[in-house]
């Protein structure tokens, strides 16, 4: 899947709401499947951007920066706090191991 692809899917599965996982053809679901590192590096900083925020997106975070609310918008939203966002042991794990690929890039 290209990665135009997979921010289109993106894109589509974030218009559908929260409370819904996210599933990717490359790089499974982010709420059950446990993304790699090697997996990941093929992906820009905009979708790893996108595939972390929309972990937080449909577990409810309200956004505080602009660029967060123009992409996910804060309808629906009900956690304030980002360390308070319930995200099951896989989502940590997943939003960690992006975390670790935006760092090894330089991504923003």
């Amino acid at each position: 899947m290209h990665i135009r692809t997979l921010a289109v899917a993106l894109a589509m599965v974030l218009a559908a709401g929260p409370a819904m996982a996210n599933c990717y053809e490359q790089i499974g679901c982010d709420d059950s499947d446990t993304f790699r590192k090697i997996d990941l590096r093929q992906f820009s900083c905009q979708v790893l951007w996108d595939l972390r925020n929309s972990i937080y997106h449909q577990n409810g975070y309200c956004f505080k920066t602009q660029r967060a609310i123009s992409y996910f918008g804060n309808k629906g939203c009900y956690v304030d706090d980002q360390a308070g966002v319930k995200l099951n042991a896989i989502e940590r794990q997943n939003v960690a191991t992006i975390q670790s690929v935006e760092k090894a890039k330089g991504c923003q």
